[in-house]
C-alpha cells in the first residue's frame, strides 16, 4: 500500500519536557541511618543486602515501598546523582541529588514506588573535580548490558515486579543456535550485521519468523537465544526463526529507524529474502512479527502500516510516537487514522514513568481504535528499560504467535 512519506530534517532528540508529576521523594530512608561511630557496621550489613534498599512505605500502603539509594562517598565526595529510568526528571538537578547524612560518608537519596516497579539505573559522582562522572553501584551486583557503552547499568526490583526467569539458560532445554551474519544492502547503501536465531531440531516445514531490530543488543548481549529457547520448551510459542539486524551506531539509527521507506524495503525486500535462503521462513505475514522498541518501536508499527503484505503482526515496546518533534509531531499517528483498516495486529506497550512517550501512546491506541485496527494495549509500572522491555517482549511473543 502507498503511505505518504515522513518529514525530513526532524532534531534527533525527543521532546524537551520536564517530568509533570514528581514521584514522591522521602526524606527519611528505607532504613536507619548510622552514627559516626557506627558507619563500620551500617555498610557491612549493606554490603550482605545489597542496594538500593527496600523498605515499608511509611504511609502504610502494603502495595507501595521506601526504596533507598546509597554512596559511600570520600573526604573528597562533593556531590552524588542518582538517576533511576524516567523516575527521577534529568534536568532537574538539585532533585537528583543525594542528601549526605551528618557526620558519616553515607550519602542516600529515597523514593516511594509502587511494589510491582523495577528499573535500571545511573549513578553521576563529584570527587571534587566539579564534574559528575557516571560510576558503578559497588553494592549491587545485578546489572544489565548498557546500550551503547561498555559498562553495564545496575537495576533494581521490588517484589511484585514480573520476573525475568524466561531469560536464563535453563538446564535440559534443546538450544538454538544464534549465529552472525553480514548482509550488504542496496536500499541502506551498506553492509549491516545480522544475527539468525535457528530453532532446535529444525524440520524443515516454514517457521515463524520474528524480526528484532537492535539485533547487535538483543542477540549476542541480551540473551535471547534463552528467551526463545525457553518459550520453544515449554510449548508457549511454536519453533520459530528470528532475524535481527543490528542499528550500527546512535546516528545511523536516528537517520533509519524513523519511518524511513528505504529501510522498509530492507527489511521486506533484502533481508527476509536473504535469511529466507538460510532458513525455512515462512512467507505468511500472520506468522511474521516485526518488533522494535523506542525508534525501534515507531519502525516496527511503520513497517506493518506500509507493508502489511509481509508484516502481519507488530510488537511495539515505548515506541517513539511523538516523533517528529516539531509542527509535524505524531506524523505515524495520523497516517494511521486516515487508513481503513489493515490485515495487522497491533501489540503496544509502554511505561507509566514514560511521561514524555506515553500521552503519544495514548493517542495512537485511540488512533488505532477508532480506525477499526486489531490493537491490544498495556502500561507497566517501568520506564524506557531494556529490563522491562525483555519481560514484555516475551508477553508479546507468546500472544501473537502462540495462539
Amino acid at each position: 500500500m502507498s503511505v505518504s512519506a515522513p518529514p525530513e530534517g526532524a532534531p534527533h532528540h525527543p521532546p524537551r519536557l520536564p517530568r509533570p508529576d514528581p514521584l514522591p521523594r522521602l526524606t527519611a530512608p528505607a532504613c536507619p541511618l548510622p552514627t559516626p561511630d557506627g558507619v563500620a557496621g551500617f555498610w557491612a550489613r549493606v554490603r550482605h543486602r545489597g542496594t538500593p534498599l527496600v523498605g515499608p512505605d511509611p504511609w502504610g500502603s502494603g502495595e507501595h515501598r521506601a526504596v533507598t539509594w546509597l554512596w559511600r562517598g570520600t573526604p573528597a565526595t562533593r556531590a552524588v546523582r542518582v538517576v533511576p529510568n524516567k523516575l527521577a526528571d534529568p534536568r532537574d538537578r538539585a532533585g537528583n541529588l543525594m542528601a549526605r547524612h551528618p557526620g558519616t560518608d553515607v550519602w542516600h537519596w529515597t523514593l516511594r514506588l509502587r511494589h510491582d516497579w523495577r528499573g535500571t539505573y545511573d549513578l553521576h559522582v563529584d570527587e571534587g573535580a566539579g564534574t559528575l562522572r557516571r560510576r558503578a553501584d559497588p553494592f549491587n551486583s545485578r546489572t544489565l548490558p548498557h546500550r551503547w557503552e561498555p559498562e553495564p547499568v545496575p537495576y533494581a526490583e521490588l517484589p511484585a515486579a514480573p520476573g525475568a526467569e524466561d531469560w536464563t539458560a535453563r538446564p535440559g532445554v534443546p538450544r538454538g543456535t544464534l549465529t552472525e551474519h553480514r548482509l550488504t544492502s542496496a536500499c541502506l547503501g551498506g553492509t549491516r550485521r545480522v544475527w539468525l536465531y535457528a530453532p532446535p531440531h529444525p524440520t524443515g516445514a516454514p517457521l515463524p519468523v520474528l524480526v528484532l531490530l537492535d539485533g547487535e543488543h538483543w542477540g549476542p548481549r541480551l540473551g535471547l537465544r534463552h528467551l526463545l529457547d525457553n518459550l520453544i520448551a515449554d510449548g508457549r510459542v511454536p519453533p520459530l526463526a528470528a532475524v535481527l539486524p543490528e542499528a550500527v551506531d546512535e546516528a545511523t539509527r536516528w537517520a533509519e529507524l524513523s519511518c524511513r521507506p528505504e529501510y522498509v524495503g530492507f527489511l521486506s525486500g533484502e533481508l527476509l529474502p536473504w535469511a529466507a535462503g538460510l532458513l525455512p521462513l515462512t512467507d505468511d505475514p500472520a506468522r511474521t512479527v516485526v518488533a522494535g522498541q523506542s525508534l525501534g518501536g515507531l519502525t516496527a508499527a511503520y513497517a506493518a502500516v506500509a507493508a502489511p503484505h509481509r508484516f502481519g503482526n507488530a510488537l511495539v515496546q515505548s515506541g517513539s510516537f511523538w516523533w517528529p518533534v516539531g509542527p509535524d509531531a505524531e506524523w505515524l499517528t495520523r497516517v494511521i487514522g486516515g487508513l481503513p483498516p489493515l490485515p495487522v495486529r497491533f501489540r503496544l506497550s509502554f511505561g507509566t514513568q514514560e511521561w514524555v512517550a506515553l500521552p503519544a501512546a495514548r493517542r495512537l491506541r485511540e488512533t488505532l481504535t477508532a480506525a477499526g485496527q486489531n490493537v491490544s494495549y498495556r502500561e507497566f509500572n517501568g520506564g524506557h528499560d531494556y529490563l522491562c522491555w525483555r519481560t514484555e517482549l516475551s508477553d508479546g511473543l507468546v500472544e501473537l504467535l502462540g495462539g
